[in-house]
Protein backbone atom coordinates (compact mmCIF):
# COMPACT_ATOMS: atom_id res chain seq x y z
CA UNK A 1 0.00 0.00 0.00
CA UNK A 2 1.28 3.21 -1.02
CA UNK A 3 2.57 5.90 1.73
CA UNK A 4 3.26 9.28 2.29
CA UNK A 5 6.91 9.14 0.83
CA UNK A 6 5.27 6.74 -2.02
CA UNK A 7 3.37 10.04 -2.95
CA UNK A 8 5.91 11.97 -3.44
CA UNK A 9 7.83 10.23 -5.76
CA UNK A 10 5.14 9.63 -7.66
CA UNK A 11 4.28 13.79 -7.29
CA UNK A 12 8.07 14.11 -8.32
CA UNK A 13 7.78 11.50 -11.67
CA UNK A 14 5.03 13.46 -12.67
CA UNK A 15 6.86 17.30 -12.13
CA UNK A 16 9.80 15.55 -14.27
CA UNK A 17 6.94 14.22 -17.08
CA UNK A 18 5.94 17.32 -17.26
CA UNK A 19 9.58 19.03 -18.42
CA UNK A 20 9.12 16.85 -22.04
CA UNK A 21 6.06 18.72 -22.96
CA UNK A 22 6.40 20.22 -26.41
CA UNK A 23 8.92 17.87 -27.23
CA UNK A 24 8.66 14.31 -26.84
CA UNK A 25 5.21 13.94 -29.32
CA UNK A 26 3.55 11.37 -30.97
CA UNK A 27 5.01 9.86 -27.21
CA UNK A 28 3.46 10.73 -23.92
CA UNK A 29 5.27 12.68 -21.39
CA UNK A 30 7.08 10.51 -18.88
CA UNK A 31 8.75 10.86 -15.99
CA UNK A 32 11.00 7.99 -13.43
CA UNK A 33 12.28 8.48 -9.75
CA UNK A 34 14.25 5.81 -7.93
CA UNK A 35 14.12 4.90 -4.58
CA UNK A 36 15.82 3.01 -1.79
CA UNK A 37 15.59 2.61 2.08
CA UNK A 38 13.40 5.90 1.32
CA UNK A 39 16.15 7.98 -0.44
CA UNK A 40 15.98 9.27 -3.96
CA UNK A 41 19.00 7.70 -5.80
CA UNK A 42 18.32 8.55 -10.13
CA UNK A 43 15.27 10.01 -11.66
CA UNK A 44 14.95 11.26 -15.60
CA UNK A 45 12.26 11.63 -17.81
CA UNK A 46 11.47 11.29 -21.80
CA UNK A 47 13.29 14.62 -22.98
CA UNK A 48 13.02 14.46 -26.92
CA UNK A 49 10.76 11.92 -29.40
CA UNK A 50 13.68 9.56 -29.97
CA UNK A 51 15.48 9.32 -27.36
CA UNK A 52 16.04 7.17 -23.84
CA UNK A 53 12.44 6.85 -22.10
CA UNK A 54 12.28 8.07 -18.50
CA UNK A 55 13.25 4.90 -16.82
CA UNK A 56 16.15 4.31 -18.73
CA UNK A 57 17.42 7.75 -17.91
CA UNK A 58 16.69 7.52 -14.23
CA UNK A 59 18.64 4.12 -13.97
CA UNK A 60 21.66 5.52 -15.75
CA UNK A 61 21.32 8.71 -13.21
CA UNK A 62 21.07 6.26 -10.19
CA UNK A 63 24.29 4.12 -11.09
CA UNK A 64 25.02 1.02 -9.52
CA UNK A 65 22.26 1.49 -6.69
CA UNK A 66 19.15 0.19 -8.63
CA UNK A 67 19.45 -3.01 -7.05
CA UNK A 68 16.32 -4.05 -4.62
CA UNK A 69 15.31 -0.47 -5.27
CA UNK A 70 11.78 0.90 -6.16
CA UNK A 71 10.47 2.69 -9.25
CA UNK A 72 8.00 5.27 -9.34
CA UNK A 73 7.20 5.84 -12.98
CA UNK A 74 3.88 8.09 -14.73
CA UNK A 75 3.29 5.84 -17.12
CA UNK A 76 3.68 2.23 -17.89
CA UNK A 77 7.02 0.98 -19.06
CA UNK A 78 6.91 -0.33 -22.25
CA UNK A 79 8.10 -3.53 -23.55
CA UNK A 80 8.18 -3.29 -27.62
CA UNK A 81 11.04 -1.98 -29.93
CA UNK A 82 10.29 1.23 -31.42
CA UNK A 83 12.52 4.22 -31.56
CA UNK A 84 14.30 2.34 -28.51
CA UNK A 85 14.78 -0.94 -26.37
CA UNK A 86 11.78 -2.09 -24.45
CA UNK A 87 11.79 -0.25 -20.74
CA UNK A 88 10.74 -3.04 -18.80
CA UNK A 89 13.47 -5.24 -19.91
CA UNK A 90 15.78 -2.40 -18.25
CA UNK A 91 14.23 -2.11 -15.15
CA UNK A 92 14.21 -6.12 -14.73
CA UNK A 93 17.90 -5.72 -15.78
CA UNK A 94 18.56 -2.99 -13.30
CA UNK A 95 17.37 -5.36 -10.56
CA UNK A 96 14.31 -2.85 -9.39
CA UNK A 97 11.99 -5.12 -7.17
CA UNK A 98 8.92 -2.96 -6.82
CA UNK A 99 7.85 -0.52 -9.00
CA UNK A 100 4.64 1.95 -8.96
CA UNK A 101 3.02 2.53 -11.97
CA UNK A 102 0.61 5.83 -12.20
CA UNK A 103 -1.40 4.77 -15.35
CA UNK A 104 -1.30 1.74 -18.26
CA UNK A 105 -0.04 2.79 -21.68
CA UNK A 106 -3.16 2.88 -23.76
CA UNK A 107 -1.17 2.62 -26.73
CA UNK A 108 -2.49 -1.49 -27.76
CA UNK A 109 1.78 -2.63 -28.22
CA UNK A 110 2.02 -2.08 -24.72
CA UNK A 111 -1.47 -2.13 -22.53
CA UNK A 112 -0.99 -4.18 -19.50
CA UNK A 113 1.77 -6.31 -21.34
CA UNK A 114 4.90 -4.01 -19.41
CA UNK A 115 3.40 -4.78 -15.90
CA UNK A 116 2.91 -8.25 -16.89
CA UNK A 117 6.45 -8.64 -17.83
CA UNK A 118 7.33 -6.88 -14.69
CA UNK A 119 5.23 -9.33 -12.72
CA UNK A 120 6.83 -12.38 -14.36
CA UNK A 121 10.38 -11.38 -13.45
CA UNK A 122 9.30 -11.67 -9.95
CA UNK A 123 9.10 -7.75 -9.55
CA UNK A 124 5.82 -6.21 -7.30
CA UNK A 125 3.72 -3.95 -9.43
CA UNK A 126 1.54 -1.61 -7.76
CA UNK A 127 -0.64 0.32 -10.53
CA UNK A 128 -2.69 3.66 -10.05
CA UNK A 129 -0.73 5.82 -7.70
CA UNK A 130 -2.00 9.31 -8.62
CA UNK A 131 -3.62 7.80 -11.63
CA UNK A 132 -6.34 11.21 -12.28
CA UNK A 133 -3.44 13.41 -11.98
CA UNK A 134 -1.22 11.50 -15.00
CA UNK A 135 -4.38 11.15 -17.05
CA UNK A 136 -4.34 14.80 -17.27
CA UNK A 137 -0.83 15.03 -17.58
CA UNK A 138 -0.75 13.02 -20.61
CA UNK A 139 -4.80 13.63 -21.96
CA UNK A 140 -3.81 14.41 -25.74
CA UNK A 141 -1.93 11.35 -25.81
CA UNK A 142 -4.59 8.96 -24.69
CA UNK A 143 -7.85 10.79 -26.76
CA UNK A 144 -5.21 9.72 -29.44
CA UNK A 145 -4.43 6.48 -29.02
CA UNK A 146 -8.30 5.74 -27.84
CA UNK A 147 -9.98 7.47 -30.87
CA UNK A 148 -7.20 7.57 -33.37
CA UNK A 149 -7.65 10.96 -33.80
CA UNK A 150 -6.08 14.04 -32.53
CA UNK A 151 -6.86 16.11 -29.31
CA UNK A 152 -8.42 18.95 -30.49
CA UNK A 153 -8.55 22.31 -28.11
CA UNK A 154 -10.27 25.68 -29.34
CA UNK A 155 -7.71 28.46 -28.50
CA UNK A 156 -9.65 32.27 -28.92
CA UNK A 157 -9.49 35.88 -27.18
CA UNK A 158 -12.57 37.65 -26.50
CA UNK A 159 -13.92 40.72 -25.25
CA UNK A 160 -15.75 40.82 -22.13
CA UNK A 161 -18.97 40.72 -24.06
CA UNK A 162 -18.30 37.77 -26.08
CA UNK A 163 -17.09 39.50 -29.10
CA UNK A 164 -14.17 38.41 -31.26
CA UNK A 165 -13.82 41.06 -33.67
CA UNK A 166 -15.06 44.37 -33.72
CA UNK A 167 -15.47 47.53 -35.58
CA UNK A 168 -13.93 48.52 -38.93
CA UNK A 169 -12.89 44.91 -39.34
CA UNK A 170 -9.32 45.67 -39.08
CA UNK A 171 -7.28 44.22 -37.04
CA UNK A 172 -7.28 45.26 -33.40
CA UNK A 173 -6.00 43.90 -30.56
CA UNK A 174 -8.19 42.03 -27.94
CA UNK A 175 -5.75 40.26 -25.41
CA UNK A 176 -3.13 41.99 -23.54
CA UNK A 177 1.01 41.40 -23.76
CA UNK A 178 0.90 38.05 -21.30
CA UNK A 179 -2.53 36.21 -22.84
CA UNK A 180 -0.02 37.01 -26.60
CA UNK A 181 2.95 35.78 -25.10
CA UNK A 182 1.27 32.30 -23.05
CA UNK A 183 -0.62 32.04 -27.03
CA UNK A 184 2.72 31.76 -28.36
CA UNK A 185 3.88 29.58 -25.81
CA UNK A 186 0.79 27.11 -26.22
CA UNK A 187 1.76 26.42 -29.63
CA UNK A 188 4.51 24.18 -28.82
CA UNK A 189 2.46 22.33 -26.82
CA UNK A 190 0.72 20.82 -29.37
CA UNK A 191 1.34 19.19 -32.66
CA UNK A 192 -0.32 21.01 -34.94
CA UNK A 193 -2.27 24.62 -34.86
CA UNK A 194 -5.15 25.32 -37.23
CA UNK A 195 -6.64 28.47 -38.81
CA UNK A 196 -9.05 29.41 -41.87
CA UNK A 197 -8.12 30.60 -45.03
CA UNK A 198 -9.32 33.85 -44.05
CA UNK A 199 -6.74 34.76 -41.17
CA UNK A 200 -3.85 33.94 -43.83
CA UNK A 201 -5.53 36.31 -45.95
CA UNK A 202 -5.98 38.74 -43.42
CA UNK A 203 -3.39 38.94 -41.30
CA UNK A 204 -0.61 36.70 -42.77
CA UNK A 205 0.59 34.85 -39.34
CA UNK A 206 3.57 32.64 -39.22
CA UNK A 207 1.99 30.49 -36.73
CA UNK A 208 5.10 29.72 -34.90
CA UNK A 209 6.03 29.96 -30.98
CA UNK A 210 7.76 33.01 -31.82
CA UNK A 211 10.75 31.37 -30.16
CA UNK A 212 9.07 30.54 -26.90
CA UNK A 213 9.70 26.68 -27.64
CA UNK A 214 12.08 24.43 -29.28
CA UNK A 215 9.97 22.62 -31.78
CA UNK A 216 7.36 24.61 -33.80
CA UNK A 217 3.76 22.80 -34.76
CA UNK A 218 2.24 22.03 -38.42
CA UNK A 219 0.48 24.86 -39.57
CA UNK A 220 -2.64 23.52 -40.84
CA UNK A 221 -4.82 26.18 -43.38
CA UNK A 222 -8.24 25.16 -43.87
CA UNK A 223 -8.19 26.24 -47.56
CA UNK A 224 -11.31 24.84 -49.41
CA UNK A 225 -10.88 27.01 -52.75
CA UNK A 226 -7.09 26.70 -52.27
CA UNK A 227 -6.71 30.15 -52.37
CA UNK A 228 -3.74 30.14 -50.37
CA UNK A 229 -1.23 33.17 -51.47
CA UNK A 230 2.59 31.75 -52.67
CA UNK A 231 4.13 33.98 -50.38
CA UNK A 232 2.27 33.15 -47.63
CA UNK A 233 3.91 33.00 -43.86
CA UNK A 234 2.64 29.93 -42.58
CA UNK A 235 4.00 28.20 -45.74
CA UNK A 236 7.65 28.71 -44.14
CA UNK A 237 10.73 26.87 -45.34
CA UNK A 238 10.37 23.54 -43.24
CA UNK A 239 7.29 21.86 -45.23
CA UNK A 240 5.61 21.92 -41.92
CA UNK A 241 2.42 23.61 -43.47
CA UNK A 242 -0.55 21.42 -44.23
CA UNK A 243 -2.77 23.01 -46.69
CA UNK A 244 -6.65 21.10 -46.29
CA UNK A 245 -8.41 21.74 -49.37
CA UNK A 246 -10.20 19.59 -52.09
CA UNK A 247 -9.56 17.71 -55.30
CA UNK A 248 -11.78 20.22 -57.02
CA UNK A 249 -9.91 23.19 -55.82
CA UNK A 250 -6.59 21.37 -57.03
CA UNK A 251 -7.86 19.99 -60.36
CA UNK A 252 -8.45 23.57 -61.62
CA UNK A 253 -5.25 25.14 -60.00
CA UNK A 254 -2.66 22.81 -61.47
CA UNK A 255 -0.09 25.35 -61.90
CA UNK A 256 -0.36 26.53 -58.23
CA UNK A 257 -0.68 23.29 -56.83
CA UNK A 258 2.98 21.95 -58.70
CA UNK A 259 4.40 24.95 -57.19
CA UNK A 260 3.24 24.15 -53.48
CA UNK A 261 3.26 20.44 -53.59
CA UNK A 262 7.26 21.07 -53.41
CA UNK A 263 6.95 23.48 -49.93
CA UNK A 264 3.83 21.86 -48.11
CA UNK A 265 1.85 19.07 -47.24
CA UNK A 266 -1.57 19.08 -49.82
CA UNK A 267 -4.38 17.03 -48.69
CA UNK A 268 -7.26 16.30 -50.93
CA UNK A 269 -10.67 16.43 -48.67
CA UNK A 270 -13.91 15.40 -48.99
CA UNK A 271 -16.26 18.50 -49.41
CA UNK A 272 -18.93 19.68 -46.88
CA UNK A 273 -21.94 22.31 -47.15
CA UNK A 274 -18.96 24.19 -49.28
CA UNK A 275 -15.78 23.61 -46.74
CA UNK A 276 -13.52 20.92 -46.15
CA UNK A 277 -14.92 18.49 -44.23
CA UNK A 278 -13.56 18.29 -40.80
CA UNK A 279 -14.17 15.12 -39.55
CA UNK A 280 -12.09 13.41 -42.08
CA UNK A 281 -9.59 15.86 -42.05
CA UNK A 282 -8.88 14.98 -38.31
CA UNK A 283 -9.24 11.08 -39.28
CA UNK A 284 -6.24 11.85 -42.02
CA UNK A 285 -4.20 13.76 -39.26
CA UNK A 286 -4.61 11.36 -36.58
CA UNK A 287 -3.15 8.70 -39.28
CA UNK A 288 -0.18 10.89 -39.70
CA UNK A 289 0.65 10.77 -36.34
CA UNK A 290 -0.46 14.36 -35.51
CA UNK A 291 -1.79 13.52 -31.26
CA UNK A 292 -3.56 17.39 -30.98
CA UNK A 293 -4.92 20.53 -32.83
CA UNK A 294 -4.90 23.71 -30.87
CA UNK A 295 -7.72 25.36 -33.44
CA UNK A 296 -7.12 29.40 -33.50
CA UNK A 297 -10.33 29.99 -36.15
CA UNK A 298 -12.60 32.71 -36.50
CA UNK A 299 -16.20 32.68 -35.50
CA UNK A 300 -16.98 30.42 -38.60
CA UNK A 301 -14.41 27.35 -37.57
CA UNK A 302 -15.40 27.98 -33.80
CA UNK A 303 -19.15 27.56 -34.46
CA UNK A 304 -17.98 23.94 -36.65
CA UNK A 305 -16.50 22.37 -34.30
CA UNK A 306 -18.46 23.10 -31.42
CA UNK A 307 -21.74 22.86 -33.64
CA UNK A 308 -20.10 18.96 -34.77
CA UNK A 309 -19.01 17.97 -31.48
CA UNK A 310 -15.21 17.66 -32.56
CA UNK A 311 -13.28 19.56 -29.82
CA UNK A 312 -12.40 18.21 -26.41
CA UNK A 313 -11.38 21.34 -25.05
CA UNK A 314 -11.57 25.13 -24.72
CA UNK A 315 -8.73 27.71 -24.02
CA UNK A 316 -10.36 31.11 -23.51
CA UNK A 317 -8.47 34.58 -23.05
CA UNK A 318 -11.07 37.14 -21.62
CA UNK A 319 -10.42 40.88 -22.26
CA UNK A 320 -11.41 43.94 -19.98
CA UNK A 321 -12.33 45.13 -22.83
CA UNK A 322 -16.52 45.80 -24.04
CA UNK A 323 -16.86 45.82 -27.63
CA UNK A 324 -20.51 47.82 -28.50
CA UNK A 325 -20.54 46.34 -32.58
CA UNK A 326 -19.16 43.40 -33.54
CA UNK A 327 -18.90 39.83 -34.50
CA UNK A 328 -19.37 37.18 -31.65
CA UNK A 329 -17.48 34.20 -31.32
CA UNK A 330 -19.55 31.55 -32.31
CA UNK A 331 -22.80 31.79 -34.81
CA UNK A 332 -25.55 31.75 -32.32
CA UNK A 333 -28.19 30.25 -34.76
CA UNK A 334 -26.04 27.37 -35.00
CA UNK A 335 -24.90 27.13 -31.56
CA UNK A 336 -27.36 27.77 -29.14
CA UNK A 337 -25.50 26.85 -26.02
CA UNK A 338 -22.50 24.87 -24.68
CA UNK A 339 -21.76 23.75 -21.95
CA UNK A 340 -17.39 23.48 -20.35
CA UNK A 341 -16.76 21.39 -17.31
CA UNK A 342 -14.02 20.96 -15.03
CA UNK A 343 -13.31 24.66 -15.72
CA UNK A 344 -10.17 26.28 -14.22
CA UNK A 345 -9.93 30.28 -14.42
CA UNK A 346 -6.99 32.36 -13.85
CA UNK A 347 -5.50 35.83 -14.17
CA UNK A 348 -3.44 36.42 -17.72
CA UNK A 349 -2.29 40.10 -17.00
CA UNK A 350 -5.36 42.19 -17.39
CA UNK A 351 -7.03 39.20 -18.86
CA UNK A 352 -8.90 36.21 -17.41
CA UNK A 353 -7.77 32.79 -18.75
CA UNK A 354 -10.24 30.24 -18.46
CA UNK A 355 -9.78 26.60 -19.16
CA UNK A 356 -12.63 24.24 -19.48
CA UNK A 357 -13.71 20.57 -21.29
CA UNK A 358 -16.39 19.75 -23.58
Amino acid sequence: MAGSFDKKCMELALKLAEKGNGNVSPNPMVGAVIAKNKKIIGKGFHEKFGSNHAEVNAIKNAGKKTAGAALYVSLEPCCHFGKTPPCAKAVIEAGIKKVFVAMKDPNPLVFGKGIMELKKAGIKVELGLMEKEAKKLNEKYVYWMENKKPFAALKFAITSNGMISWGNGKRKKISCNESIKIMHELRGEFDAVLVGIGTVKKDNPMLTTHGKKEKNPYRIILDTNFEIPLNAKAIGKDKKCIIATTKKALGKKKAKKKILEKKAILLELKEKNGNVELKELLNVLGKMNVSSVMVEGGQKILTSFIAEKLAQKAIVFVSPKIAEKGLFFVDQKKVKKFELKNCIAKKSGKDVLIEGYF
